[in-house]
């Protein structure tokens, strides 16, 4: 479980590392949002919602879990037994909100601004809290 985590990681860092740079050229450039715009911006929403799952289960069945239960939350754990869930749910849900609110906009502008702003937001609290140590 550990080993998909941290492949599926990569997938969704790519997805949406794309899809903010291409929210901010679309903004800057004032481009018309298309069908490929919201096609890459539900990809990262649902790729990002299944790296959710995928770290909620290993979190749970992790062996340093089980430890963290019996022993409690010391300094070297409290990364990845607080910090990270904690800012990647925190991730998910302005990845989440931005979709939602670029669905109510009506003007290709906003729908840009909107995905450049939460999703920009959501890649900068995954890419603060990722355990580099850890990483492959």
């Amino acid at each position: 479980m550990k080993v998909i985590h941290s492949y599926w990681a990569y997938i969704v860092l790519a997805v949406l590392v794309y899809a903010v740079v291409n929210a901010v050229l679309g903004l800057v450039q004032k481009k018309e949002f298309t069908h490929k715009d919201f096609r890459l911006g539900l990809f990262a929403l649902i790729t990002s919602h299944i790296q959710l799952l995928i770290g909620l289960g290993w979190y749970f069945m992790s062996p340093w879990y089980k430890s963290m239960k019996a022993n409690g939350i010391d300094g070297t754990n409290r990364l990845l037994a607080v910090e990270h869930p904690i800012m990647m749910i925190a991730a998910i849900v302005l990845i989440t909100i931005g979709w939602s609110k670029h669905k109510k906009q009506v003007k290709s502008e906003s729908k840009f601004k909107t995905f450049s702003i939460f999703y920009g937001l959501g890649l900068l609290f995954i890419l603060s809290r990722i355990p580099w140590s850890n990483w492959f």
